[in-house]
């Protein structure tokens, strides 16, 4: 198989690291799959050093040239068939009328209505397959009026990492500056509105007070008895960054609030965190949210979007069913008093996501889906 995938995307967020995790298991099982980037940009870089092909287009007509390669590399016969992975990739397919000599797939990763353009719609209806993220997207994507059987859901994947140790957690711990006994809550998340991190702090705060309250009451009953302590790691970049740390500012919790560079590994964030919490607020699956599980530590997040297609309420997380802060905070207290449980929680969503949103599930999915949409032209 010779798929072109094709995503001229600049940044490297989570669409671009299923494209390269998607690229080095097809190269794995023996298969010629090639990239189209732009050139000297993250993804593009990343594909090199994994022995991928890459086609390289200059950031500053992206969309030109692309179409230009895909063209001469469809004419050429030198590859199978297309897959757009974001929606100037597909835009540039289009145009390079793709579709009428390969097939096109088209990679859907948003839950928002298809623009009612001609452009826009004739982009999606010329492809053999629109693959959504997500239940969650799939409805969105019939919704706009696009037929069910042109729609498929293959899930995000994640690798499936090595169990953390206890020397994990206390180098991590110890590399962000974080006690070695209290209770630590983690999130990875772009600081965008939707990604709910104003909830998380306010819930945040309202947890803080309640351990305080608890641990005072603790001292009178038990002399001696030590203060509850607990933290709020925060890995991201984004607009809303400096208007949340104003928030926990005026909230009185900076000094238990952490604010972590975008580059921080994830490996670390994780292994110094006893939960996970993922307050986004119509998320299509949450590629941090699978990372984090596959991590083995318990999920806290809203039953909104794509969420309850990954966790399942008392059985390997917990799900919130509103955006009130003092609710979230009610399920992250549930784990902060239940470590026993909140362990039982992180087990079974490891499981969830070895079972069915591992990268190789991922991988295996979509090329059973390239096989059967080439043996169809």
């Amino acid at each position: 198989m010779r798929p072109l995938l094709v995503d001229l995307g600049r940044d490297f967020r989570g669409g671009q690291h299923q494209a390269l995790l998607l690229l080095e298991g097809l190269l794995a099982r023996g298969h010629a799959p090639e990239l189209m980037a732009v050139r000297d940009f993250p993804l593009a870089r990343r594909a090199k050093d994994a022995g991928i092909s890459v086609h390289g287009v200059a950031p500053g007509c992206r969309r030109i040239a692309a179409t230009m390669q895909i063209r001469h590399l469809i004419h050429s016969n030198k590859v199978d068939l297309v897959h757009a992975n974001e929606p100037h990739a597909l835009s540039a397919a289009w145009l390079a009328c793709a579709h009428r000599a390969v097939p096109v797939i088209a990679a859907r990763r948003i839950a928002i209505p298809l623009s009612p353009s001609f452009f826009s719609r004739a982009r999606y209806r010329a492809a053999a397959r629109i693959v959504a993220v997500s239940r969650f997207v799939a409805q969105s994507v019939i919704a706009s009026g696009l037929p069910t059987g042109c729609v498929e859901v293959i899930y995000d994947g994640v690798e499936i990492p090595a169990a953390l140790s206890a020397a994990d957690r206390e180098t991590s711990r110890g590399r962000i500056g974080i006690p070695r006994e209290s209770w630590c809550i983690g999130n990875a998340a772009a600081f965008v509105p939707e990604k709910g991190h104003a909830l998380l702090v306010r819930a945040f705060a309202a947890l803080r007070g309640t351990m305080r309250e608890d641990a005072r009451k603790a001292s009178r009953n038990l002399p001696g008895a030590e203060a509850a302590s607990c933290f709020l790691l925060l890995r991201g970049d984004g607009p809303e960054l400096a208007a949340m740390r104003e928030l926990a500012a005026q909230l009185q919790i900076l000094d238990a609030v952490k604010f972590l560079p975008q580059d921080t590994d994830l490996k670390t964030l994780f292994a110094a965190t006893d939960c996970f919490a993922f307050p986004s607020h119509a998320e299509p699956l949450g590629s941090a949210l699978l990372a984090a599980m596959a991590q083995g530590l318990a999920p806290v997040a809203i039953a909104r979007g794509g969420i309850p297609e990954v966790i399942e309420h008392e059985k390997n997380g917990l799900l919130v069913n509103s955006l009130d802060p003092e609710a979230f905070a009610a399920a992250l207290a549930l784990l902060a008093a239940n470590p026993e449980q909140a362990s039982l929680f992180g087990r079974a969503a490891r499981e969830t996501i070895a079972t069915r949103f591992s990268a190789d599930h991922m991988v295996d999915a979509t090329l059973q889906l390239y096989e059967r949409v080439r043996f169809k032209m």
